[in-house]
Order: C-alpha cells, then structure tokens, then sequence
C-alpha cells in the first residue's frame, strides 16, 4: 500500500492522523498502541465533519494539563526508544523529530541538541507525530508521496512572538528536503512546523502511478472559504514491490579544473541538498582529458544546484534534464551490540527483508573499544537478524 497526500489546503499533523482515520485506520486501535509510549494525561477524540460539502474526519488531542514541560531532542528520541513501539515506527518518528530539531537548530542559531520543543514537544503535537507514523505502519503503507504545498502568509503566534508565515522553521524544512511551494492568497497558517516535518522525513514529493482503494479527507481546526481538510488517496502502486520517483539529474564537462576545485564543488553540492556527485573521466574535443561531473537532485533544486555547481567551476553552463529512478522499500532502524546501539539500513524488496550495518557506527565502536571491524559487522547482522529485519 502506498499513500498520497493532496495538501490543497495545507497541512498539519492532526490533519494528516484525520486522514488515516477517515480512510480505514481503527481509532480504537490506535488509541491501543499509542499507549505503548509513557505520554499520559490526554484523550484522544475523534468526529466526523462537513465543510462546504464535503464530509470526512477530525481529530483533537485534548490535553489534561495544558502546560507541557520543555523537552529537547534528547528527551523525546528517549522517550520514543524507551517506549513498546515496534522499531520501524520508532526509526520514523525519531526521524520526524530530528529533522525538527534540524530545521529549528538552523533558524535559532543553534545546535540540534540544545533546540527547546514549545509547541512541538507538546503532548498534543506528540500524539499527532507518533499517531502519523503508528497509523501508516498499521494500514500497511510503506510509501508516502505528497503533493507541492500551499505557503499561505500573514503571521502565526508561537512561543516566540508573532512570526511570518511560512513559519522559519517550516521554511527552514521545505528548504532542507526540497519539497515544492506554491503561492496562496490565504492570509493565514496553512502549513504547520509538525505536518511540515512529517512529510519531509516521510514523503516523496511527486505524485504516484496507483490503483485507488480508499480516500481519507483530514480536517483542520480552522475555518476557512473553503474545506480545510487534506485528501489522502490510499492504493496500490501499479509496479508492485517498487517506487518510482522523478529525480533531476546535472551534468557538465570540465576540462580546466583542478582535482581540488573538483573535490570542493563536490562538498559543496552535497552540503547544498544534491543527493548524489560522482565524476567520470571523458576526452573533450582536441583529445583532452576531462571530468564529466554528474549530479542527482530532487528537482526544485535543479536550478539553484546548477548555480552552485556553476559558481564553484570552471563550467560555463549545465545540463539538466528528468530521470525516473526505482528503488526498494528502505529504512533505517538500530539494533543493540555488546559495544552500544548501531544503525542498520533496512531494504525491503517483494517482502524480501536485507540490513546493511552503518559503516561509520562499526567504524566508531571498533575503535572506541579495539575491535576488529568485521567483529562489529558480524555482530550488527547477527542483532538485525534476531530483531527480525532480515529475511530468515
């Protein structure tokens, strides 16, 4: 099952947890499993809506205490790891949360780890983000796409006075995994720093080939002229086992740069979002050796990729032209070693289940306590097997 989230009006995180619910997602059931995480004090109600002709689904977490405590990075990713989750939805929402933390970090001025979670730490935005990533594992989605998002305008109030809208931090997002922003006359919030990092660590932004099973409408809390709600359209990809997504892919031949000036545009792009640089060694007219400099990108920033990839040669233009890329089903989770807790990435192809160990974790440990590294590799298959993460 694969999900798209049409954000005609924006979106939040309890849009999207109204979403789930509306196209099949059992609310007792989810109530069930939220109680794995130690997060008290709430209730979570659920109810139907009509806007402007349209019926579908809303949801509040309604919070005992109004008042949360200040959590940082470390509390949450803590709490989430102590908690009963099953491992691939704690790898989610503590993605979710890291790019928050990220995002945040950059806007502020500081480190990911000293960020202050206002709203976001929140048990409201928490139950939204854990519910999100509970509620795709339990509808069996294993992809989620999404389409470009509206930007609204005018100011929000957060905890740090009145700001514009878009929001910094979900700029600051947007910018990071290059997710596509349309212009909007709405004069208010239509995208939120929670659904902003949800669909930024969960999603491809681009629109699926699939066979429709269900469609789930997830209202806001505001009032707009129109529905606010967003459209999530539950289906079938039409080539079973496999994503497809549309990537931009850069290239220029280069015949008077040095290998160093090579090496740093090639930082730089990495830096700058490029998914991918690598060089292949070419002849240029006249028999001169040259560098073919290649570049894969999300496409919003093929533009602004070729401007930095222009700035930081030689090259006098670009290439830039549309590929479509298949992969695998792939996550990343972390398993226990009797050295400390290393990352695997998980593939998932026709239920086939492999897991490659990080290399720098292994690098890391073994140094740290003067093992051979392929002890620690050994080690890290044989925890990911007994989690279940590979294929028996």
């Amino acid at each position: 099952m694969i999900a798209y989230v049409d954000c005609f009006s924006g979106v939040s995180g309890d849009m999207l947890l109204a979403g789930l619910l509306d196209a099949g997602l059992d609310p007792d059931r989810l109530r069930q499993e939220l109680r794995r995480v130690p997060l008290g004090g709430y209730t979570l109600e659920v109810q139907r809506v009509s806007q402007h002709g349209l019926t579908g689904t809303s949801v509040r977490v309604v919070v005992a205490e109004p008042a949360s405590p200040e959590r940082h990075l470390a509390d949450i990713l803590a709490l989430v790891e102590q908690s009963a989750l099953a491992e691939p939805v704690k790898e989610k929402v503590q993605r979710v949360f890291r790019l928050l933390a990220e995002a945040e970090a950059t806007v502020h001025g500081t480190t990911p780890e000293r960020v202050h979670f206002h709203e976001v730490g929140a048990v409201d935005s928490m139950v939204d983000i854990i519910g999100v990533c509970l509620g795709l594992d339990l509808l069996g989605v294993r992809a989620v796409y999404a389409s470009p998002l509206p930007a609204g305008g005018g100011q929000v109030q957060t905890a740090h006075g009145l700001l514009p809208v878009p929001a910094p931090a979900v700029l600051e997002i947007c910018r990071r995994v290059g997710a596509p922003l349309l212009p909007s006359a709405a004069r208010t919030e239509l995208v939120t720093p929670t659904g902003a990092a949800l669909l930024g660590a969960l999603a491809t932004f681009a629109q699926p080939a699939l066979r429709l099973r269900a469609v789930g409408y997830g209202f806001g809390q505001k009032t707009l002229p129109w529905p606010n709600c967003l459209r999530l359209w539950l289906g079938e990809p039409l080539d079973p086992g496999l994503d497809c997504e549309r990537l931009a892919v850069l290239e220029t031949n280069i015949d008077d740069a040095t290998p160093e000036m090579l090496g740093a545009a090639m930082e730089r792009l990495l830096a700058e979002g490029a998914l991918d640089v690598f060089f292949t060694p070419i002849q240029m007219k006249k028999n001169r050796p040259a560098t073919k400099v290649s570049v894969i990108a999300p496409p919003p920033l093929a533009a602004h990729l070729a401007a930095v990839l222009i700035a930081q040669t030689t090259t006098l233009g670009v290439r830039v032209f549309t590929a479509e890329r298949y992969r695998a089903q792939r996550w990343t989770a972390t398993v226990e070693t009797p050295w400390g807790p290393v990352r695997v990435k998980v593939r998932d192809l026709f239920g086939q289940r492999q897991a490659s160990p990080e290399y720098e974790d292994c690098l890391r440990l073994a140094r740290a306590h003067d093992r051979p590294l392929a002890e620690v590799y050994a080690a890290v298959v044989a925890a990911a097997r007994a989690a279940g993460l590979v294929t028996p």
